[in-house]
């Protein structure tokens, strides 16, 4: 994915403003990242990438193309299973 490509949905948080507050804040925790204008608090699909994004902000790697995100989103959407957890 691309910088500008949104990791949360529920939101429209980008990688860019994710990895731009993990390094300006540091997050002792990956649950500070909901900092980021609400990112993780909705659906909660994007909560492994935040947790990875704040991990290193620097290496930020999403091997999916926004369309294969967006389906992989739909589908843990439609499954109905619980929201991700910090």
């Amino acid at each position: 994915m691309k910088p500008d490509d949104e990791i949360c949905y529920c939101y429209h948080v980008t990688l860019r403003k994710l990895a731009n507050h993990a390094r300006r804040e540091r997050p002792q925790r990956p649950s500070q990242m909901t900092e980021c204008l609400g990112a993780g608090t909705g659906c909660g699909w994007c909560i492994p990438f935040l947790v990875k994004i704040a991990a290193d902000p620097d290496r930020v790697d999403v091997a999916l193309t926004p369309e294969e995100y967006a389906a992989a989103r739909k589908e843990y959407i439609q499954s109905g299973r619980p929201k991700n957890e910090f």
